[in-house]
């Protein structure tokens, strides 16, 4: 359905759109339609061929790869304001990967041809777009290098800290999705991410189901 007054200005908001011209931005509204995706249904999966630009506006947004073996490897959890399906929003005909709701999700559409066609003709689409998937990129490069140079404990409280606002102490929070989610997000396996909960306990972190204590963000430097 077409978006409301307060999905256009959430929309409006958003990093893709925020940097666009009146008229870029304009034709995007236009193009967009938004709904309600539930827990755990299927965007698209990986190989199917790529028809929809999405634009997370509520919730939260896995994607992930299916080995040969049918292992679920995580690739990146996509919060409010991401797009879903970037890497083939300027080239390609297939999503190279899968894409599933976490939890009630609410997402605008964007028909991916019509996309591409006013990218051609609007450089300041165009340049957002790429900004939006250098950023990804970026952010992937990030992921690599955490796994490479930082041990499970370490990711997690780099992690936990972020979630602390700066100079505060005894910092109460909810974990925004699932355990096993996190995991996936920080390239865990979920009996790790427990281990490393486990040993932070140390450095005066408590967790309960998803409400997480941290009593001084400031020793999780020290991990």
């Amino acid at each position: 359905m077409r978006p409301n007054a307060w999905e256009r200005e959430t929309l409006m908001s958003l990093p893709l759109l925020s940097r666009l011209g009146l008229e870029s931005l304009s034709a995007m509204l236009d193009l967009a339609t938004v709904r309600t995706v539930g827990p755990r249904q299927t965007l698209f999966r990986e190989g199917e061929p790529a028809d929809t630009l999405y634009c997370v506006l509520g919730g939260y947004v896995r994607t992930f790869h299916l080995s040969p073996q049918g292992r679920e490897v995580d690739l990146l959890i996509h919060e409010p304001g991401d797009l879903v399906g970037a890497s083939v929003c300027l080239h390609g005909q297939n999503y190279c990967a899968s894409a599933q709701a976490t939890d009630a999700v609410k997402i605008a559409l964007f028909p991916l041809q019509r996309v591409r066609e006013l990218a051609a003709v609007k450089p300041d689409l165009a340049l957002a777009l790429a900004d939006v998937l250098a950023g990804q990129f970026a952010g992937s490069l990030s992921t690599i290098a955490d796994d490479r140079l930082h041990t499970a404990p370490q990711r997690v409280a780099q992690y936990l800290k972020k979630q602390c606002p700066s100079g505060a102490r005894n910092v109460s929070f909810r974990l925004p999705y699932q355990k096993n989610l996190l995991a996936g997000q920080l390239g865990l396996a979920p009996e790790a991410l427990s281990r490393a909960f486990s040993q932070l306990r140390r450095h005066g972190v408590s967790v309960r189901g998803r409400l997480v204590q941290v009593n001084d963000p400031e020793e999780l430097q020290s991990v």
